[in-house]
């Protein structure tokens, strides 16, 4: 699977925009605030219609603009696929394959599949709960449809549920309403645990090979699944725990509390790992992750990388870079020194000022 062109109008600091990708490696260098990574954020966009960065359709329009427009264009199996994307202000974002318009973001699935690396991923392990689930759900919602569905259905029913708590406080008859909500949430919330369990058994299963060529062979690495509650728990304790619920407004239980924990040598490295530790693992949890987007969805995946070289030692790099040669690859960087020192082969090389990209080969 390879990009083979992007298109960009009135994307974030791109008025215009059109770019040619190389098959292979792709570099995209300049100052910071130019841009570069605005243009894989669009590729994200385009492939998951989520930003990784969080942001809202409103905040990647360019400012004083009313709708952007991204297009891209794909070969998979020698079979040509255009994705055309509108981002509207105050509307739902419209989506079409090869012309014809899609109504859901699942039926997107399956068409590109991405993994995005930025410097914050290397903090992933340092960083609380909410950060780990959200490398899960982002990775699971491009691999499992039906992880999508489950995960939608489930927040949607916890918003509910939260402001039913809320309003309890004022009308306590709606207490008996409660029930409805809980049967649904512990049916979707069981969906969600069972997948995420069979993801971290996946990667778990990947990372221990990688973790150990990294390391040469001094760490010894786990990843374990840290459900906040089991699935055929799930139903008693949020019954037990419904009096506190009310009291606090709030739903205390559920997949919305869930962790990963990293065990290297025994040592569990989110409390007790030194920062090097904890920056090799993620390193390793990202490389595995791209191994098993390989695996399952029977494909290279694109990567992108986002002035994550800046970040890493030479050895880091070496690994990295060497695990990526026959991946289509977008890195961003603020020099190409890097690819010289390792005498890394660039098949593409752009130059990004201010929102303008001149390709220097």
């Amino acid at each position: 699977m390879i990009i083979e062109s992007l298109e960009l109008k009135n994307y974030r600091n791109y008025k215009e925009l059109h770019i040619n990708f190389d098959p292979g490696t792709n570099v995209l260098y300049g100052d910071n605030a130019q841009g570069k990574t605005n243009i894989l954020e669009s590729v994200y966009v385009c492939a998951t219609t989520k930003s990784h960065r969080g942001s809202k359709d409103r905040e990647i329009i360019e400012f004083g603009e009313e709708e952007s427009h991204i297009k891209m264009n794909i070969r998979k199996d020698d079979v040509p696929y255009r994705i055309d994307m509108h981002l509207k202000k105050n509307k739902t974002k419209g989506v079409a394959i090869n012309g014809i318009a899609i109504h859901k973001a699942s039926e997107l699935f399956g068409v590109v599949n991405v993994v995005f690396f930025s410097p914050e991923d290397l903090n992933l392990i340092k960083n609380g709960p909410a950060e780990r689930r959200r490398f899960v759900d982002l990775e699971l919602c491009q691999l499992n449809r039906l992880y999508v569905h489950s995960l939608v259905q489930y927040n949607k029913i916890i918003l509910q549920r939260n402001k039913l708590l809320k309003e309890i406080a004022f009308r306590p008859e709606y207490e008996e309403t409660l029930d409805v909500w809980d049967m649904q949430l512990v049916n979707y919330g069981r969906e969600v645990i069972k997948f995420r369990r069979e993801f971290i058994k996946q990667l778990n299963e990947i990372i221990h090979a990688i973790h150990l060529s990294l390391t040469g062979g001094r760490e010894d690495i786990s990843i374990s699944y840290e459900p906040y509650t089991r699935e055929d728990q799930m139903e008693d304790i949020l019954k037990k725990n419904r009096a506190q619920d009310m009291k606090q407004k709030t739903t205390l239980s559920g997949p919305h509390r869930d962790d990963i924990s990293f065990i290297v040598n025994g040592i569990d490295i989110r409390r007790f790992g030194s920062q090097g530790q904890q920056r090799t693992a993620a390193l390793s949890l990202k490389l595995s992750e791209l191994q098993l987007v390989k695996q399952l969805s029977h494909d290279d995946p694109i990567l992108l990388l986002d002035d994550v070289l800046s970040e890493l030692d030479s050895s880091r790099q070496n690994h990295l870079l060497s695990a990526i040669k026959h991946i289509q690859t977008m890195i961003t960087c603020t020099g190409l020194d890097d690819f010289v020192n390792n005498r890394f082969q660039i098949d593409k090389v752009f130059k990004v000022i201010d929102g303008t990209v001149i390709n220097e080969n």
